[in-house]
């Protein structure tokens, strides 16, 4: 049970608390063993295509096992000097792999920036969380960008930690953080990134496949919950979640799309160029800056909801495994 009380523990300090600033980040050492590890391994295989796959293979397989060894080691180290030693630690890692009040927090503030009319500053503040280019972005942009955003992280910042914290504890929910990571700063179909980051976001799309469906699945059952449109997030996402390229991002997108009576997805520009992205949902309306915090309802919700299911689940299977 102590997997158990650590997430539910985790979960609840997020809700509290979020992403304190001044908290040392497991996620900024990955981070930086990436920026560490990239030249050195570039600099070690041959500049071919091959060669960048190559070394973009071994960093996808160094940093989440990486990640796996070194928290299993110092849970292993607190628990012999004390059980509630490393409790506390699994507990804060737990904590540590969710973002769900970042989220909604980061959104919220390009809500208010938009409601205020400062435009400019809601493009900065909405590039905090996107990785799109957001300089040239409408309000209506910058809305679509924030409402996507939510979406699609909860699945990568809520539902898959959790899945992978209650089946390993916060150890494999860390080694999912380190693929999210991989993927965020090196899975880019650019010149730099196409060969080298191939690995890393074959292995985020794999990672994620299960908890984006069951994530997608949640934010239906969540626009009913919310006062949103349940028919419209079934109708909607049985039709779009598959319009785009990556198998998981359309599976909540398209949810959210249908829930709120907007569309979302379409053409968008990164690091300079532009993608012909395919919409997904109705262009019903014109989003509107409340749609971000409609959005942020439905990730609340769906959060509790996917905490819950999963906490269910993980005391029915140790019941029945222990019978």
């Amino acid at each position: 049970m102590e997997i158990l009380y650590a997430a539910l523990g985790g979960f609840a300090l997020d809700l509290l608390l979020g992403d304190p600033s001044w908290m040392p980040h497991p996620v900024v050492g990955m981070g930086r063993c990436i920026t560490f590890l990239e030249p050195r391994l570039r600099a070690v295989f041959p500049k071919t295509p091959l060669g960048e796959r190559a070394a973009g293979t071994v960093l996808a397989a160094a940093l989440p096992l990486g990640t796996l060894i070194l928290s299993l080691g110092l849970l292993r180290l607190c628990r012999a000097a004390h059980p509630a030693l490393a409790f506390a630690l699994e507990t804060l890692w737990c904590w540590q792999s969710l973002a769900v009040r970042g989220l909604a927090a980061e959104s919220e503030t390009v809500r208010r920036r938009l409601a205020e009319g400062a435009l400019a500053d809601a493009r900065r503040a909405v590039g905090r969380i996107v990785g799109r280019d957001t300089g040239a972005l409408s309000a209506q942009g910058v809305t679509r960008a924030a409402v996507e955003t939510v979406a699609e992280n909860f699945a990568d910042g809520a539902a898959a930690p959790m899945v992978y914290m209650l089946i390993g504890g916060a150890p494999l929910a860390l080694c999912c953080k380190a693929v999210n990571t991989m993927d965020s700063m090196v899975g880019y179909k650019n010149d730099r990134y196409l060969h080298f980051g191939r690995a890393a976001a074959r292995l985020d799309d794999a990672v994620n496949f299960l908890p984006a469906r069951l994530a997608a699945l949640l934010l239906v059952l969540s626009a009913g919950l919310a006062g949103e449109s349940l028919p419209g997030a079934c109708r909607i996402w049985r039709r779009d979640r598959r319009c785009h390229a990556s198998p998981n991002s359309a599976q909540t997108e398209s949810a959210m799309a249908g829930a709120l009576g907007i569309q979302l997805g379409g053409p968008a520009s990164y690091f300079g160029k532009l993608h012909d992205k395919p919409a997904i949902g109705d262009p019903l309306r014109e989003p509107e800056p409340r749609d971000i915090r409609r959005a942020n309802r439905m990730l609340y919700i769906a959060s509790v909801l996917c905490l819950a299911l999963l906490c269910m689940l993980r005391i029915l299977i140790v019941k029945g495994v222990s019978t």
